[in-house]
């Protein structure tokens, strides 16, 4: 089955400007927020959002503050995830969630997504990002709390 061209990209911070990012298991060195497609076309983006947050990290976004930041990006699909898709697809719509934490809380990676992951202060955050598009979301964040 396909990957749907919908996605969602969720900041998980925390209220001190803390945000978590992890390292994908298949690009070694490529650090991001939680990010994933749509399960299927009437999934809402926040049960999205809720969903991926729960499998990469083992947070469940009901317990803390999920906000769609009413903010969305369309880019060119990386090459080497292109095959995710259907022929012809190259493009992706991003919808651009933060998840506000009390604090850090550990975190459980799903592994066949993620390595590793780490706490920063927003700035070192978003110049640790691969994506442009998240980098830009991370540096936003000052001013939507």
């Amino acid at each position: 089955m396909f990957k749907i061209p919908c996605s969602v990209l969720v900041v998980i911070h925390t209220h001190d400007l803390g945000v978590l990012l992890l390292e994908r298991a298949d690009q070694p060195g490529f650090w991001q927020s939680v990010t994933g497609s749509l399960d299927h076309a009437d999934e809402a983006l926040a049960d999205t959002a809720s969903r991926e947050v729960m499998e990469e990290t083992g947070i469940d976004a009901r317990a803390h503050r999920l906000a769609d930041w009413r903010s969305q990006n369309a880019y060119d699909i990386y090459p080497q995830w292109l095959w995710r898709y259907a022929p012809g697809v190259t493009r992706n719509v991003e919808h651009v969630f933060g998840l506000e934490l009390t604090g850090p809380v550990v975190v459980r990676l799903a592994p066949r997504e993620h390595v590793s992951h780490c706490w920063l202060p927003f700035e070192q955050a978003a110049d640790k990002c691969f994506s442009p598009s998240n980098a830009a979301a991370i540096r936003s964040l000052p001013r939507r709390l």
